[in-house]
């Protein structure tokens, strides 16, 4: 792709190629109807281009609702018993709130749908497998230490190689 500038690039990564991981998001006990797939791409820039596709999201049912929802890394063990097996959000470089390297863009979500894509230098994939896409009932303040004060978590997906 001669003269091409990173959108570019993105558009033909997210149109013609496969993932390099993904993450399917399932909703815990207060948002059992929420679900969807987070995926990564290694891009020719160094970093990590990010895709998420996520249904099912609070106020779904409220004409013309729309809401943010937090969406970090984070580390753990298993997205098992409530979420309790969860850690903290991925942060290697212990960087404080909001520049962990798990702190990512917040999903808009319309209706209970919510799509993104993003481009985040932070991240590389082989560090992150194994980790947790969470998505947090309410949007992160960016300010709150450590995370942003971002409410309860209400969906999880591991990380997996694709």
């Amino acid at each position: 792709m001669q003269n091409s500038t990173p959108r570019q690039a993105f558009i033909y990564l997210l149109g013609n190629t496969r993932p390099q991981a993904m993450a399917w998001v399932q909703g815990g006990e207060a948002a059992p109807e929420l679900s969807g797939l987070v995926r990564f791409y290694e891009t020719p820039y160094g970093g990590t281009l990010v895709e998420a596709e996520i249904f099912g999201l609070p106020n779904i049912n409220l004409p013309n609702a729309s809401n943010f929802y937090a969406m970090h890394i984070h580390s753990g063990s298993g997205c098992e018993d409530h979420f309790t097996k969860l850690g903290g959000h991925y942060n290697p470089t212990n960087r404080p709130h909001p520049e962990h390297a798990g702190d990512l863009i917040p999903l808009l979500g319309n209706q209970g749908y919510a799509w993104t894509a993003f481009y985040d230098k932070r991240v590389r994939i082989q560090d992150i497998i194994g980790n947790y896409v969470v998505i947090h009932a309410h949007p992160d303040d960016f300010t709150t230490q450590p995370s942003g004060n971002s409410g309860s978590m209400i969906a999880c997906g591991e990380i997996r190689w694709e």
